[in-house]
């Protein structure tokens, strides 16, 4: 039997009458209401439904097990983050709003990600590296829910992986921060205090973000169907592809279209009505 999944735990009258029309009776299970139609609804419906009521909802996959789910993996810049780090980083050598159109381009799957990281990365030479420290300070916020969210995970004993196309300089100061299991991110060379407009080692890309994400099932010896992957931008679907279940969170059309779920009016704390 279907289950769509309301993400919201209240609803006027009108949202709450079209819902029962279109999905049948409603109930409410801890912080969001469920339906179970008896005919399972299109995704393109869903969609539409969707951004008629302004709400997020969602089918649930058959065969994803809540019960089961042992990790979860996320993007950071966007979708923990509500920053592209190297875009803020950039303005600091008044830069930004090439670098931005590069990457607006390629989280929109238009470019190259690992060719269009390097030509960024080489926008940055001779940055000093106290630019960092003040994006974080200044400019770097989390997202709307996003602690709520990490200590839900925790409470149902559910691994947090963040992984990133951008710097290990943000993902260890998250990782200390949120009390985050496992990260990975690109490693910006630096010499003299200043930024060298190069990376160290290889690039965490498209498929190294997924390569991290069966790396880390082989680790905790878990099944791939065990895992939630969170993302926003084409960087992210290889990873999201791999996962038991997919969430595009305010996510690039391309992200949307092949992602199991969607969300595009709540806060990350709703990715917890998937396994709550």
């Amino acid at each position: 039997m279907a289950t769509v999944i309301i993400h919201t735990n209240t609803l006027n009258f009108e949202q709450s009458k079209t819902l029962e029309r279109k999905l049948g009776k409603l109930t409410l299970i801890n912080n969001h209401f469920r339906a179970t139609p008896d005919v399972t609804p299109e995704k393109s419906q869903l969609t539409e439904l969707s951004q008629t009521l302004q709400l997020d909802i969602n089918l649930i996959p058959e065969n994803f097990d809540a019960a089961s789910v042992r990790l979860l993996i996320s993007d950071m810049d966007s979708t923990l983050i509500n920053i592209e780090c190297v875009d803020e980083i950039a303005d600091f050598i008044n830069v930004k709003p090439q670098v931005a159109a590069i990457t607006e381009a390629a989280m929109r799957g238009e470019l190259n990600f690992e060719e269009s990281l390097i030509e960024r990365v080489s926008l940055l030479k001779g940055l000093e590296t106290s630019a960092l420290q003040h994006v974080y300070d200044n400019r770097l916020g989390l997202n709307p829910g996003a602690e709520t969210w990490i200590d839900g995970l925790k409470q149902n004993d559910v691994k947090f992986a963040l992984v990133s196309g951008g710097f290990t300089f943000f993902t260890q100061k998250l990782q200390e921060r949120l009390g985050i299991d496992f990260t990975r991110a690109n490693v910006l060379s630096i010499e003299h205090g200043q930024l060298t407009g190069t990376l160290k080692g290889a690039i965490v890309g498209p498929q190294a973000k997924a390569d991290f994400l069966i790396e880390l099932c082989e680790q905790m010896e878990i099944l791939m169907s065990q895992t939630i992957a969170v993302g926003d931008g084409a960087n992210d679907l290889m990873m999201m592809q791999e996962a038991g279940l997919s969430v595009a969170y305010h996510a690039k059309p391309a992200v949307q279209e092949q992602a199991d779920t969607a969300l595009n009016y709540r806060g990350l704390d709703a990715i917890l009505d998937f396994i709550d």
